[in-house]
């Protein structure tokens, strides 16, 4: 596997955009929430989930994707959700039901709007990693 050495920087843009969700919805609703710091297995060979919604947090989930080359998530859906997906390392594609495909690489965010079947598969030679945020777009 190829060191990056942005990989400290990378792998925080996610931490940084759930710490600022959750702060902005407190604020908003007088939620009491306990701030976190999430640490990143680079090197982790397995998908971890790193968020796992009320009451650890207002609406969100995340979680932390390994994809080996070739392989996918499966198709899904995001249902009333919102997701956002950061790319860490490797290559895929998120595809879009309707023949929408983006192209992922390493320090890309993708987004999925509500409503909306997707899958994201690794089209490359290396593992794919990313991380995922899902938070309800409707209440």
């Amino acid at each position: 596997m190829k060191k990056n050495n942005h990989s400290f920087r990378i792998s925080i843009v996610p931490i940084i955009l759930i710490a600022l969700s959750l702060h902005s919805y407190a604020q908003k609703n007088s939620v009491k929430l306990i701030p976190k710091l999430i640490t990143l297995d680079q090197i982790s060979p397995d998908s971890v989930q790193i968020l796992n919604g009320p009451p650890e947090t207002v609406t969100m989930h995340s979680g932390y994707m390994v994809l080996a080359p070739l392989k996918s998530v499966g198709r899904h859906s995001t249902k009333d959700n919102e997701e956002v997906i950061v790319v860490l390392a490797g290559k895929g594609e998120m595809r879009i039901r309707g023949g929408i495909t983006l192209h992922l690489h390493p320090c890309c965010v993708a987004y999925c709007p509500p409503n909306t079947e997707h899958d994201v598969a690794n089209t490359g030679t290396d593992t794919l990693r990313y991380v995922y945020i899902v938070a309800r777009a409707k209440e």
